[in-house]
């Protein structure tokens, strides 16, 4: 019933306006290809428009009262929630998702909603001493935070509700204007999510979702000069790309990963390979946190592998609306031919296959390797699959040292009891956040979340993007004698 009402409206959310356009885009659903939607096909002019709406957008926003966009924001939560399943079920049909994947997204954008109203009450300066510098003792002062002006979100087709909302809710909880950009593949999660604000009452021009090609309408957001922040969450070559044509502009980078997972001795041996198998397989594989190494000590190293193999072969793979499904297909046939093509360069170069490594058009089976040479592909870039590589180590310096050779520091995971060793990979992780005792890819949404190295710049996490989408503004008061 969703898909019917989507494509009936095929339209797109233009400075609080729903438009149709002549040219429009299909929305395939990657499991059997099958045209689920079209969506407006938005041109330069459209972009143009939007970002000129915004303009008074940011006016009317940032002079809301504080309690009118919380009110707004839990508003739009709390239709988001009474039709959880009418999301949860367009997230897995245009997306990679089984349908209970979806729906723990839909869960978490409820929640990153709900924080972006609770921090908006939070988002204070402080008084400050002038008079620690001598001359200054008649002078008393403070900062506050103002909102930035107008935002640019370009978002992936990972997770295309929660990390829409992830850009959302900061931006309209600090007072800003935005415009979305989603990823060409999944924009009906994020139309449904500026309907969700449209039916919260969020004034008109304050927020826009411009669907179409990111070579028409891509190039014009990130460089007008109105638009003062660009927040973007997807690959490196685009981040870097992004940043060459921005210009003096605020940027926050999510720019993905290569993430490791340390497993020492004294590990608990059974909750580490069922939290790994779960970190690596997630939705195919595509998330950014996805387990894709993991250095294992020479001491639990056999058992560790035949357990995680055994354990891998119990994934069931099919239909995403499927209760019984743990993984679906990849976004496109496409990329799982790229996984595939990586995982047969390994092999021919040494590495052993203990399970998976075929491919069914879009599908690819949830794959374990060993013996990957360590100038492989597979293994020093971002996989964004269904594959991991087991490594034996002989202890923990090894491993952090090979956790981190590659060119991404996004999260990484440690098992161990021992709290000395966790916190030395604590210190020597090159890496934005370490999960001990889990998988990398847990991941709370109020939690600072970012990398260093080629994983980006910035941290998300709605009460660290509301800094980021803000300014402190310095107020001094000099007293008359």
């Amino acid at each position: 019933m969703i898909m019917k009402t989507m494509t009936k409206k095929n339209k797109m959310y233009l400075a609080g306006e729903w438009v149709h356009r002549e040219k429009t885009l299909p929305v395939n659903d990657p499991q059997d290809n099958r045209l689920i939607a079209t969506v407006p096909a938005a041109s330069a002019a459209d972009m143009i428009y939007a970002i000129e709406q915004a303009k008074e957008g940011f006016r009317i926003c940032s002079e809301m009262p504080v309690h009118e966009r919380i009110a707004v924001l839990h508003r739009a939560a709390d239709w988001i929630n009474e039709k959880r399943e009418a999301y949860a079920i367009t997230i897995a049909s245009e997306g990679s998702k089984t349908i209970k994947e979806a729906r723990k997204e839909v869960r978490r954008c409820v929640e990153t909603l709900r924080i972006s109203a609770e921090e908006a009450r939070r988002l204070n300066g402080e008084t400050i001493s002038f008079d620690q510098m001598p001359g200054s003792e008649n002078r008393l002062g403070y900062y506050y935070r103002f909102p930035i002006g107008i935002i640019g979100a370009i978002t992936p087709f990972n997770d295309p509700l929660n990390l829409v909302a992830h850009k959302v809710g900061p931006a309209i909880a600090a007072g800003n204007a935005i415009i979305v950009k989603p990823a060409t593949v999944t924009p009906l999660s994020a139309l449904m999510l500026a309907d969700a604000f449209d039916h919260a009452g969020l004034p008109a021009k304050i927020l826009s979702v411009i669907t179409g090609n990111a070579g028409e309408i891509g190039d014009v957001l990130v460089t007008h000069p109105d638009v003062r922040m660009i927040s973007f969450t997807g690959g490196l070559a685009t981040g870097k790309a992004i940043m060459q044509k921005a210009g003096l502009k605020k940027m926050s980078m999510e720019l993905g990963s290569n993430s490791p997972v340390i497993v020492l001795n004294d590990a608990n041996f059974d909750d580490a390979v069922e939290s790994c198998v779960s970190g690596a397989f997630w939705a195919a594989g595509q998330n950014c946190l996805g387990v894709q190494r993991i250095y294992v000590q020479d001491g639990v190293y056999d058992a560790f592998v035949s357990g995680f193999v055994e354990r891998t072969k119990k994934y069931k793979t099919g239909a995403k609306q499927s209760e019984q499904t743990d993984m679906g297909p990849m976004i496109s046939e496409k990329e799982a031919k790229r996984v595939e093509q990586w995982v047969r360069e390994a092999v021919e170069r040494g590495a052993s296959l203990l399970c998976g490594g075929n491919r069914n058009g879009a599908f690819y089976e949830p794959t374990v390797m060993t013996n990957v040479p360590e100038d492989c592909r597979i293994v020093k870039e971002e996989v964004f699959g269904p594959v991991v590589s087991i490594f034996k180590v002989t202890g923990l310096e090894e491993a952090i040292e090979k956790s981190n050779r590659v060119d991404y520091g996004l999260q990484a995971g440690i098992f161990s009891r021992d709290i000395d060793k966790v916190f030395r990979a604590v210190r020597k992780l090159d890496v934005g956040g370490v999960m001990v005792n889990d998988s990398s890819d847990y991941r709370i949404d109020a939690m600072p979340f970012g990398g260093v190295k080629g994983s980006g710049i910035g941290r998300e996490g709605v009460k660290f993007a509301l800094l980021e989408m803000t300014e402190p503004k310095v107020v001094c008061f000099r007293l008359t004698p």
